[in-house]
């Protein structure tokens, strides 16, 4: 697998390439320089499950918040940066584990170079960043158009460029809008480099699109063993970032832990509110790292038999529900209290 052979890139306490677990990353929409709202958000992210924090450095006060922000969260925190090299390198001295930089937007190769000379000094990774939607004109034309082998060029071109200065301590990342595209660009990309990718689809949508598409995008592209780190690129609060990596690596098989929800879709046997019930159960099992599955059946007549591969579930009749561990009904229950019942059962579960 790709992912077993590209290098090991050590961001603060993370170990990502050479086969090592695929770490989940989201980004912070607050602004950095307001750090109490920053870490807040950070924290939040952490608790559900976000392993690679990256903030917005769009000023010099943004890049002096970086010290305070660090000394208050536990993830890795890498730095955003565009334009200016200045910005880069006071980001590196304020304490970033890595920074995001896009070379050719940076300027002049002696500004490159003395971003990558400060990388090197504190021995900072750096990642590279190629987006689509700032794909070079000469490329844009040598192509006819936006394209994956436009955007590997592109990205390759810049990997050169830092790797001639001696320094490969390296992620690559290239990302399109277009879910197609950024898979066929992630397989030419990966054939050609053993550096650690960073894969997402950018500008994605919102929690409902974006997560469909970076399910089929990011599902495509990590199960051909491409990609070290992933973010599921979301316009709502980042927390649903996580919960939507982590489902996505679950279902892959490249996550252990953590509850599974299965339900069946409503029917005209349906007797309970079940779109509301499973709903429920789906927020209230995020705070359990049990590594079960749990199904919510809406049918008492057949929620048993389809409950029998969960390791528990609940069934739903007319005003009462079971309880339904390994497919044998345990108990009856008022349907007001199914959920607690539930959640009982989670509470004192011994794997």
């Amino acid at each position: 697998m790709f992912r077993d052979r590209t290098k090991e890139i050590q961001i603060g306490s993370v170990k990502i390439g050479a086969g090592n677990p695929v770490a989940i990353q989201s980004m912070t929409n607050t602004k950095t320089e307001d750090v109490k709202a920053t870490v807040e958000q950070i924290l939040a992210l952490e608790h559900a499950g976000c392993e690679i924090i990256r903030c917005a450095v769009p000023t010099m006060e943004a890049a002096k918040a970086l010290a305070a922000i660090k000394e208050k969260i536990h993830i890795p925190l890498v730095a955003d940066i565009h334009f200016d090299y200045k910005l880069a390198i006071a980001a590196v001295e304020y304490g970033a584990d890595k920074i995001r930089i896009n070379p050719g937007n940076i300027g002049s190769t002696e500004r490159i170079k003395a971003v990558v000379d400060c990388c090197r000094e504190k021995d900072i990774p750096i990642r590279v960043g190629v987006n689509s939607g700032s794909l070079e004109k000469n490329l844009i034309e040598k192509y006819g158009g936006v394209t994956a082998e436009g955007i590997v060029e592109s990205a390759w071109d810049k990997l050169c460029m830092i790797t001639d200065m001696g320094y490969e301590n390296l992620v690559v990342s290239i990302k399109s809008s277009d879910v197609l595209m950024s898979i066929k660009a992630h397989e030419l990309l990966a054939s050609k480099t053993d550096f650690p990718l960073h894969v997402g689809i950018t500008e994605s949508g919102t929690v409902y699109s974006g997560s469909v598409k970076s399910a089929i995008g990011l599902g495509n592209i990590l199960y051909q063993g491409i990609g070290d780190t992933i973010r599921v690129s979301l316009t709502g609060d980042p927390v649903e970032e996580i919960y939507a990596a982590k489902m996505i690596l679950k279902t892959l098989g490249l996550r252990q832990g953590g509850i599974t929800v299965v339900s069946c879709p409503t029917c005209g046997r349906t007797q309970i509110d079940l779109i509301s019930l499973a709903e429920q159960v789906e927020e209230m099992v995020k705070g359990f790292n049990l590594n079960i599955k749990v199904a919510v059946m809406g049918c008492a007549v057949n929620g048993p038999g389809e409950a029998r591969e969960a390791d528990i579930g609940i069934a739903g009749g007319v005003g009462e529900g079971l309880l339904i561990k390994k497919g044998e009904i345990v108990k009856k229950v008022p349907e007001s209290e199914l959920l607690e019942t539930l959640r009982q059962e989670l509470l004192h579960w011994e794997e």
